[in-house]
């Protein structure tokens, strides 16, 4: 970044004092009214694009070490009414929006289940601004999500990433607004499809066995997603609960969410969405209508219609869970995001073991893996590492 562009910057008007006010302060918000059901797994995991059958078809699931039809670990974002984002959009800087910068997950308790109901607990962790080419001063801001049992008992925490900038800012740049929606031929998009089954296969085979013997080096299968369109987008936005019209009540609890100083063009109007559920619905008008909507996404310095953070989260602890397999667990995961999906684009994973050490609490091997997910071009979309809690031929039945 040149000298002019760094004096460029320091003129951009970015207040964050309303945010401090909100660091550490415990968060209310949405609360999901009902139990959960098992089409609410299966529209999950329909939208994710991922045919596990052990999160689909309870006659599979009855065989498994669970013995019924569980939720994936990736469901939990699900139960939320905000993606887990929430407490990372907290005070007001008027004139900005949000993109996911990563999430970081530690599962700790049971798995989610059908007829089970969670709840949460939200706070803002910290944040900073920096500089960035994209819209010059950009605060990062995480915040933590803890998803709980109806006992209390705790199932999973998540720190989400919130990159917040100055939307006119990034619109005048135009950092993404160079590239071009990619076309497919047909024999690309068979091609695809092939690699799609030869990828659903990989864990189709494994079925209710265990993972054994991993080691240091080994790569795991490539999963490819796409292309990605408005309409996967939308089945990928309408299997969050969120977005079901009357899921969620209101606790009492403070938040800054609703005022965190959108643009009026993506504000929802939550008093008039009492008799007109569109205008609060958050991809009909509101913050996340740029996903679908070209003008709407370019409003805010995206090229086109672009994904989900959450999805982007979903789709890595799905890719590492079909590899793993129904005996293993993960244990931690910490993944930055770089670069949305857009229309038009495909989506890679690929994974490495780092690492197989001994897990000191309970002897299992514990796998260290490296993700990377990018696009057809090579850019890297998001990467980081997780760590799984794999089996022993004498693991016990749960």
């Amino acid at each position: 970044m040149s000298d002019k562009d760094k004096e460029a910057i320091k003129e951009i008007e970015f207040d964050t004092s309303d945010v401090d006010r909100w660091v550490g302060v415990d968060l209310g918000c949405g609360v999901l009214k009902d139990p959960l059901g098992i089409n609410d797994f299966r529209r999950w995991e329909q939208a994710m694009q991922n045919p596990n059958p052990l999160y689909l078809d309870e006659e599979y699931a009855a065989a498994s070490r669970f013995g019924r039809i569980m939720a994936p670990q990736s469901f939990a974002v699900c139960t939320d009414d905000s993606h887990g984002a929430a407490p990372a959009i907290q005070g007001a800087i008027a004139g900005t929006h949000m993109l996911f910068g990563g999430d970081e997950w530690w599962f700790e308790g049971p798995r989610i289940g059908l007829g089970d109901r969670v709840r949460q607990k939200r706070k803002l962790h910290d944040y900073r601004v920096t500089e960035t080419k994209f819209a010059g001063p950009t605060m990062f801001s995480r915040g933590d999500t803890e998803y709980l049992a109806e006992d209390g008992t705790l199932i999973c925490k998540q720190r989400s990433t919130s990159i917040r900038y100055r939307a006119d800012v990034a619109r005048e740049r135009g950092e993404f607004m160079g590239g071009k929606e990619r076309s497919w031929s047909d024999e690309e998009l068979d091609e695809l499809q092939d690699k799609k089954i030869e990828y659903y296969q990989s864990f189709l085979e494994l079925g209710h066995d265990r993972r054994l013997g991993v080691k240091k080096g080994d790569r795991l299968p490539q999963r490819p997603l796409g292309p990605h369109s408005v309409a996967s987008f939308t089945t990928e936005w309408r299997s969050y609960l969120m977005t079901v019209w009357g899921a969620f009540g209101y606790d009492s609890g403070p938040t800054g969410l609703w005022d965190a100083g959108w643009l009026p063009e993506m504000t929802r109007d939550r008093e008039t969405a009492k008799t007109d559920p569109t205008l609060a619905d958050g991809l009909y008008h509101g913050p996340s209508r740029g996903h679908v909507q070209d003008r709407y996404a370019q409003l805010i310095g995206m090229p086109r219609s672009y994904g989900y953070g959450a999805s982007m989260g979903a789709w890595i602890l799905d890719y590492l869970a079909n590899w793993a397999g129904e005996w293993s667990d993960i244990v931690h995961s910490r993944m930055q995001f770089r670069s949305p999906a857009l229309v038009g684009d495909v989506t890679y994973l690929e994974g490495e073991v780092l690492e197989v050490e001994e897990e000191e609490s309970s002897g299992q091997p514990l796998a260290t893996v490296q993700v990377t997910m990018t696009n057809q071009d090579g850019s890297i979309m998001a990467n980081g590492t997780a760590e799984l809690r794999l089996p022993t031929d004498k693991l016990p039945a749960a």
